[in-house]
This record gives C-alpha cells, structure tokens and sequence, in this order.
C-alpha cells in the first residue's frame, strides 16, 4: 500500500492510497487542476482513479470533488448526511455515481478494503477512515475535536497515521480570531491541538516504527516546527523514542509528500 498526502491545512485537503489494483482519492480540497498537478507529481495518473472519499461537506475537502468526478466519471463515496449538504455545493453528479458510505461500514475495492469510523466535528456526518491491504493498515483522521475510546480501539494498530495536529493553544488564544472561532476550534467538535494529538497518540501508538504525518495545520495559529516539537516532547515523556519507535513527518498545504509505502 502506498500513500501521500496531496495538501494538507485549512486551504485545501487531500490524500491518495494506491495498492496494485486500486487507486482512490480521499478528500479533493483543492480545485480539479491543482489536484491533477499534485497527482502527477507523485506519478499518479488521475485518469487511472477508481473513486473519491468524502470526510465531510467543509469547503477545504470537497473544492474539487465535483470537477473531478464529473470529468474522470468517478463514484463518489461518503455519509447520507454528508450527501444531503454536498448536493448544493459541488453541482450535479450523475445518480450512479452517489455512493454511501455509512459509518462502520466496510468496504472492498478490489486488493484494497476501507472502514470508516466517526469522528468529532462540526459536520452533518464527519468521518474517518482506516485502509487495509493484508496486514497493512492506515488511518486518516483529522478535523476532531477529540479522540474518543472508540477511535483510538478502531485506528489502533496502523503501521502509518495521518493525523490532525491543528494548533498551538497559546497561538490560538492570542491570536486575530474572533472569540466565537477560537471557541469552536477548542471545542469538542473543533480541531486537535497540537498537544491533544500528541495525548491521543501516546494511547494509540505501540512503538513498532509507526510514521505519523502531523496533519490539517492551522496557517495562523500553529507552525511546522512547533507543531513536531510538541508532539515529539509529549512521546518521549511518555516513553516513546521519537528516533526509533516513532517517526514523525510534516506535510504542507501546497506540496504533496513523498509517496510513503507500508
């Protein structure tokens, strides 16, 4: 299995997963050109997508969603709830190409299965998902306001985690926002601080070597290094070698990562 995650941060989102049969786009937060771009430039032809994911309706996923499933004739998979919203937001997409997704719902693409899981976020249905080829599995989870018992017992396990590191607390309370903002990214339907995630992931990580790509950071209230540093500090105190146990890695908002393989 192999991955890499196309944008990442408030302006845009996005992540390919590919096995030997299967290729699906999770998320399209940018415009349909700058997805074909960020898809070549990982040697991804977008022409050879077999479907799209849909996390949830928020306009920094579902940017190019329409464009790229009308022009590739792509199925489109996501909640009932989250279609119901989506349907005024990305144009018409033939009824055929309207797939559901519900949550704990397992599905097959060819060598490639998916499970979604629920998260916490101010969405009609916001969702996660977990990708297992053989014995090989990886989370995306971003866009919570926490990592409840029973996320942790679904993505536990995973050889790679992408995964929301949002903002600096400090940085948030300080900052330009209005008070109405900041109150609902610290909140339960928000986003993870940087050092909510690092927490989470001293329940969830198991010290085999696992890569967890620090995901969706906040442009005004967070910063790459911050955000690692962080997260880095929370695991050691809490036992984990941030050399050898656990690797951490940055993503961006405009450069795709290296295409990753577990």
């Amino acid at each position: 299995m192999r991955f890499s995650v196309l944008a990442s941060g408030s302006t845009g989102n996005s992540v390919v997963v590919e096995t030997d049969q299967t290729k699906i786009l999770i998320d399209a937060g940018l415009s349909g050109k700058q997805l074909e771009n960020q898809l070549q430039t990982v040697g991804v032809d977008p022409r050879s997508l077999d479907a799209i994911l849909v996390t949830h309706e928020h306009a920094d996923h579902i940017k190019g969603v329409g464009v790229l499933a009308r022009r590739y004739k792509l199925p489109v998979y996501t909640h009932e709830k989250t279609w119901d919203q989506l349907d005024s937001l990305i144009g018409e997409i033939p009824e055929e190409q309207k797939c559901l997704f519900d949550e704990g719902e397992v599905k097959h693409f060819a060598d490639l299965t998916v499970e979604s899981f629920g998260i916490s976020h101010d969405a009609a249905f916001p969702m996660g998902f977990c990708f297992f080829e053989g014995e090989k599995k990886l989370t995306l989870a971003t866009d919570t306001g926490y990592v409840s018992q029973r996320m942790k017992e679904k993505i536990v396990g995973s050889q790679a985690y992408i995964f929301e590191s949002n903002h600096d607390v400090e940085m948030l309370r300080m900052g330009h926002y209005p008070w109405n903002i900041k109150r609902r990214i610290l909140s339960d339907v928000g986003h993870l601080s940087n050092e909510d995630a690092a927490e989470a992931l001293s329940d969830i990580l198991q010290g085999t070597g696992e890569r967890v790509y620090l995901s969706h950071l906040s442009k005004d209230n967070n910063m790459t290094e911050l955000a690692r540093l962080t997260v880095k500090n929370i695991l050691e105190e809490n036992g984990f070698d941030t050399e050898d146990e656990v690797k951490l890695l940055d993503t961006s908002p405009t450069i795709p990562t290296t295409m990753d393989e577990i």
